[in-house]
């Protein structure tokens, strides 16, 4: 009862607000409500434990929900995030048109993400996998521009024909399978496997690359640099946040939870998937450096970012599991907070290139403050949980003795640490000192440099309290957050 309803109540509420005849601000306090009540109903089933059997498609392969360790770690996540940002698109959508339809997606999507976390067993989570991908585009969609349209319609085939990849890979695993739900180190069934190792293998390479597609990895990468920039701020927040982890949830459960993780260590699926993950992180990081525009900068960067995931996952071992989850909860939080400042940007200033940032920290030094945070964790700069997260990956690595496989991780995630550092900090120094050239020369600039200081052009408290509990929980994961992934793995 607590899953369905968990699920079943900001979908139905998101619809059935959106549709009531009332002013778009009278329906914030409704929308705000759905999603408080879904946090309480989520942590409720989350405490309960309960499972639920609806019905059966055909012998042995049901519509099944159960929350488990790892579908509580990331319903967690999910709770986080949308609560947060809700509450910032309060005020930001105040700038777009059909606020309405917006916030519908926003609150039905959250149930459709909240049922992916929860799905029992890979049928369950391959067709929540799509809704989830059907309600989270007309968030990319909203403004209805060509560009917004197109954007949208990339988004909407990449992940189809990813999930097709993985929809293979379901129906191959299911048939190998002995049980039709997830049990931690795999199900398949290992005499007959073995007998058709060399097509499975292939098929779960599919699947990885099909699911991996969501989450931005190579060479399923390029809907994401072409959605989030024309997304508004807080769908972006969202899509980086957490939705592209819907394919980190999809790989986890395929590979550790059904498949299990000694059918594919030392073979080839395992150096082609590490070797793709590396590439990605160092592709991502490379364009984020070169782009001009912020939030595409920060989309390609999520490219990067989310491929330090997977090469956590990619190492089949219990501590780059726990690197990669570490990474799941410090990039949600420290990318979300991002896209968020980049939104203040966008709907204080007009700003949206890295070049026009210059000076705005004394603007904005609460946002500019959330977003050097959120650049440390990404950076790796300790406490932080992006530094807790690379360590267990780097260590995960070293410690698997895989010749040149136990090398590369981490030397690619020092360029990236780098690389990152380049793209983000110079943007806060730029923001906070940017020298006498801001300063001195022409009206314009000196009209600029006489304005005042001290937060005149800071957000409401709805826009900047998000922010910061934001970088508050990418702190609580550095410092918390290896106690915490040792409990649940």
């Amino acid at each position: 009862m607590l899953i369905s309803a968990t699920i079943l109540v900001p979908i139905i509420a998101g619809i059935i607000i959106s549709v009531l005849r009332m002013e778009d601000k009278a329906r914030h306090p409704w929308y705000a409500g759905t999603i408080i009540a879904t946090d309480v109903l989520g942590i409720l089933a989350m405490m309960s434990g309960s499972s639920l059997r609806l019905f059966s498609f055909a012998e042995g392969i049901d519509l099944y929900f159960e929350i488990d360790a790892i579908g509580r770690f990331f319903m967690v996540m999910v709770m986080i995030l949308y609560t947060c940002v809700i509450f910032y698109a309060f005020e930001y959508m105040q700038m777009e048109e059909r606020e309405n339809v917006f916030f519908a997606f926003f609150v039905v999507s959250f149930g459709a993400l909240l049922a992916v976390c929860m799905a029992g067993n890979l049928v369950t989570m391959y067709l929540c996998f799509e809704m989830a991908t059907l309600t989270s585009m007309p968030l990319v969609l909203h403004e209805m521009t060509k560009d917004a349209v197109n954007a949208a319609l990339k988004y909407l085939f990449y992940s189809i024909g990813g999930a097709l990849l993985g929809l293979l890979a379901v129906f191959f695993v299911s048939y190998y399978s002995t049980e039709a739900r997830f049990a931690f180190g795999g199900v398949l069934d290992a005499a007959r496997a073995s007998a058709n190792e060399k097509v499975l293998l292939f098929i779960i390479f599919l699947g990885i690359i099909g699911f991996g597609t969501k989450a931005g990895m190579y060479p399923m990468h390029g809907w994401l640099p072409t959605a989030h920039p024309i997304a508004p701020a807080p769908a972006s927040a969202l899509l980086s946040g957490i939705i592209a982890k819907a394919g980190v949830i999809a790989i986890i459960r395929l590979v550790y939870f059904s498949v299990g993780p000694d059918f594919i260590r030392g073979t080839w699926v395992q150096y082609a998937w590490m070797t793709l993950c590396m590439l990605t992180i160092f592709m991502g990081s490379m364009m984020a450096f070169r782009e001009k525009v912020t939030k595409k900068r920060l989309a390609y960067s999520t490219i990067s970012q989310i491929s330090y995931i997977n090469l956590g996952l990619s190492l089949l071992s219990l501590e780059g599991l726990r690197g990669g989850l570490l990474h799941v909860a410090a990039h949600a939080a420290s990318k979300g907070c991002l896209f968020l400042c980049a939104g203040v940007f966008i709907y204080k200033l007009g700003k949206r290139r890295v070049s026009e940032l210059r000076g705005i920290g004394r603007l904005m030094p609460i946002t500019m403050w959330c977003f050097l945070i959120a650049s440390l964790s990404l950076v790796g700069i300790p406490p932080m949980g992006g530094f807790t997260s690379k360590w267990h990956i780097a260590l995960a690595a070293i410690g698997d003795g895989m010749g040149i496989y136990a090398v590369l991780p981490p030397v690619i995630l020092l360029i990236s640490a780098l690389l990152t550092a380049g793209y983000l900090l110079p943007v806060v120094v730029d923001a906070f000192f940017p020298g006498h050239e801001e300063e001195g020369h022409g009206e314009n600039t000196k009209k600029k440099a006489d304005e005042p200081a001290s937060g005149s052009k800071e957000p409401t408290p709805l826009m900047w309290v998000p922010m910061i509990v934001l970088c508050l929980t990418a702190l609580l994961v550095g410092v918390f957050g290896t106690n915490l992934v040792t409990m649940i793995i």
